[in-house]
């Protein structure tokens, strides 16, 4: 039985990316995989087994990957548990074990298959309510989103609520015109409410498939930052019931534990419902994403490895573990 079949046996799924997505993700995670790698092999030099110095190199390893120490520490726990029950476990067993284990780790909070947002029959317009701080990506991921979501058929419209920096509403729009899409916007300093307001009344209008909503970028106080996502909500509710349906947090990837700490702030402020992790292609500090999904049991649903139109792609635990370890 295949390493895959055998930790994900329950689910029955098997790893679905096209060849070429698999050879873009295995290119994004260079980095990250040959530091960690190299963190590795010196902390297994000269050892024959694992023992407590080889369990404490690699819990320095983990954390320094920045997989997070609470997440370093399970995932110690568990291999300590495997030696405890074969003292002559060997060091050339480390990487399928910890292959395994962190395999496992991501199963337990992204359980099934990928998927892209699934949009349910009858729910029209899907609204989707993006946050994030400035300068995580979170506006190019919106771009990149309408484009997959437009390739696929559906009707997109876009609302720029994040109307603190006039750049982000221009940045918007320079990729609504890109994707094709129509985008609702006021001008700087206008009550971000107003226009995710007038965002879906007008998708209402148009018949249109998806919303996708900018948020402001600034990390504020969080009872500022709660009291203006809110209010955002309540006014869309006046126009689409139940309404975001999903709000996706846009995490910088790069940032390593700053990243954890904007989703501490975010989870405390909104109910983020899902997750995109970008800039991985470009950092050493991929660990991030065991650690973020682990800590605060929010499933990754995207993560970004290029600068591309088509370089955000839907998270697969399965590839992901697969190529970090490959």
């Amino acid at each position: 039985m295949s390493f895959f079949k055998k930790i994900f046996a329950s689910e029955k799924k098997e790893p679905n990316l096209s060849e070429l997505e698999k050879q873009t993700l295995d290119k994004g995670l260079e980095k990250t995989k040959a530091s960690f790698f190299s963190k590795l092999t010196k902390a297994v030099a000269g050892k024959s087994k694992v023992d407590d110095e080889v369990l404490d190199n690699l819990e320095e390893i983990l954390v320094s990957s920045d997989v997070g120490v609470n997440t370093t520490l399970k995932i110690i726990e568990r291999i300590e548990e495997r030696v405890s029950k074969d003292k002559y476990l060997g060091t050339d067993e480390l990487n399928s074990i910890l292959r395994e284990e962190i395999a496992s780790l991501l199963s337990e909070t992204n359980s099934g298959e990928a998927k892209a947002f699934s949009i349910p029959a009858g729910t029209k317009p899907y609204v989707i309510m993006v946050v994030g701080v400035n300068g995580v990506g979170k506006t190019t991921t919106i771009g990149k989103l309408a484009y997959q979501f437009k390739k696929a058929g559906y009707k997109v419209v876009l609302g720029a609520a994040d109307t603190f920096r006039a750049a982000a509403i221009d940045q918007l729009q320079i990729w609504a015109d890109r994707v094709g899409v129509p985008v609702v916007k006021q001008q700087m300093g206008s009550d971000p409410a107003s226009v995710a307001f007038d965002t879906l009344q007008s998708a209402v209008a148009q018949n249109a498939d998806i919303v996708i909503i900018d948020t402001a970028g600034r990390l504020h106080n969080k009872v500022g930052l709660m009291n203006e996502l809110s209010k955002v909500k309540k006014v869309m509710q006046k126009v689409v019931e139940d309404t975001p349906n999903d709000v996706l947090l846009v995490l910088d990837g790069s940032t390593g534990q700053n990243a954890f700490e904007q989703a501490k702030q975010f989870t405390a402020a909104t109910e983020v419902t899902c997750l995109a992790v970008t800039k991985l292609d470009g950092t050493a500090k991929g660990g991030v994403v065991i650690g973020i999904s682990d800590q605060f049991q929010i499933p990754v649903k995207y993560i970004g490895i290029g600068e591309g139109i088509e370089d955000l792609h839907v998270f697969n635990k399965y590839e992901f573990v697969d190529s970090f370890f490959k």
